[in-house]
């Protein structure tokens, strides 16, 4: 593979897993983003397959995918975006693994986009493992005393330091929480159980310091199926929970099962397929470990006993399966749960800064822990 940095609207939806574009990376985005030619002719349903397609199997024409009307102006270029540079470039080894992970830790938009948020971030260790401290400008009153533990994504081999920290310096900035980002260890070097023992230390010693009842986990993507797998281990191994969770887009099925994961494939702009590079991380996360294990793909676990969620996704999003699944089963284990799905969002799309949707999500998510956090 190569190891080239993409540039324009391309990184900036691949650090969607991370952290976000700034508003100048949005205008990038529009301007890279060439307008998808009008159909001359209705579309043409495809062809009869020369050879019978397995029962139950249904062929789709090709067509073109129009930008909905019915998303923001700010977001529609997003939408419209094309396919991310590099979704199917597959590192050959685990020296392409650290090159990849290297190459998404730099982000030059970073410093913009603290400096627009107003937080200030903090380089600490807690419990041996690396986090980023990260503040608001002023903490509303409602919200003093209470402190989210946030997880970050990047199919659980990319976005290394800051850059990981992006989404908690979103809901820092936009809702006034104190956040601990955890810069949890990762694959090639470190794969299963490392970033979820990672989180565990450092969700022991926030809980030892503040009542985990004032306290909320958050994480977007592999961030998103790491805070259930911990909610998973912490219970059963006695560890107090938090007040709620909010599992942005959860990948919480490693195995690749889930319409979404073929109804929405190449309509994502962000994932694309699981014939890319996400795919190609679970086995290596896993590390020889089964797939279907709760602690790796937490929808095969037992949910009882969860603290109350809520979930983050869109119709667009490859892993929107993983979302509803997750979300269904809370329900079904009697956990309180919310699921919020954003028109045409591709994965992770709700951490783009600037835009409406974002807003929303971001109110929707903090509103939900106004009502479980205690003052």
């Amino acid at each position: 593979m190569t190891t080239t940095r993409p540039t324009g609207s391309a990184l900036s939806r691949r650090r969607l897993l991370g952290t976000a574009a700034t508003a100048a990376g949005l205008a990038a985005a529009a301007a890279c983003s060439p307008a998808a030619p009008a159909p001359t002719a209705p579309p043409v349903p495809a062809s009869p397959s020369p050879s019978p397609a397995p029962s139950g199997t249904r062929m789709v024409p090709a067509r073109p995918l129009p930008t909905p009307d019915t998303v923001s102006t700010e977001f529609a270029p997003i939408v419209g975006a094309p396919l991310a540079a590099g979704w199917n470039d597959v590192p050959p080894d685990a020296t392409g693994w650290r090159a990849l992970a290297a190459q998404s830790a730099v982000d030059p938009d970073l410093p913009a986009l603290i400096a627009k948020l107003g937080v200030s971030v903090k380089k600490d260790v807690i419990a041996g493992v690396p986090v980023f401290q990260i503040s608001p400008p002023q903490v509303p009153a409602q919200r003093r005393g209470q402190v989210l533990m946030h997880l970050h994504g990047g199919g659980y081999v990319l976005y290394p330091g800051e850059v990981g920290a992006g989404e908690g310096m979103i809901m820092s900035g936009l809702e006034g929480y104190e956040v601990v980002s955890v810069d949890y260890r990762m694959p090639p070097d470190h794969p299963f159980p490392a970033a979820l023992d990672d989180a565990l230390a450092v969700w022991k010693a926030l809980s030892a310091q503040t009542d985990p009842r004032r306290m909320g986990v958050f994480g977007a993507s592999a961030g998103g199926g790491l805070t259930l797998a911990l909610m998973l281990r912490a219970r059963d191994e006695g560890v107090a929970l938090p007040a709620a969770i909010a599992p942005g887009t959860p990948w919480v099925d490693l195995t690749g099962d889930g319409d979404s994961r073929n109804a929405n494939e190449f309509v994502d702009n962000v994932l694309v397929s699981d014939t890319g590079w996400v795919g190609a991380a679970a086995p290596l996360y896993a590390a020889g470990h089964d797939l279907r294990d709760p602690l790796v793909s937490p929808v095969f676990g037992d949910f009882r006993g969860l603290p109350p969620a809520i979930l983050t996704s869109g119709t667009r999003d490859l892993l929107l399966s993983d979302t509803v699944r997750a979300h269904r089963k809370l329900r079904q284990a009697g956990v309180p749960a919310t699921l919020q799905v954003f028109e045409a969002m591709s994965h992770a799309q709700f951490l783009e800064p600037g835009v409406p949707e974002t807003t929303e999500a971001f109110g929707e998510i903090a509103a939900f822990f106004d009502q479980h956090l205690g003052g």
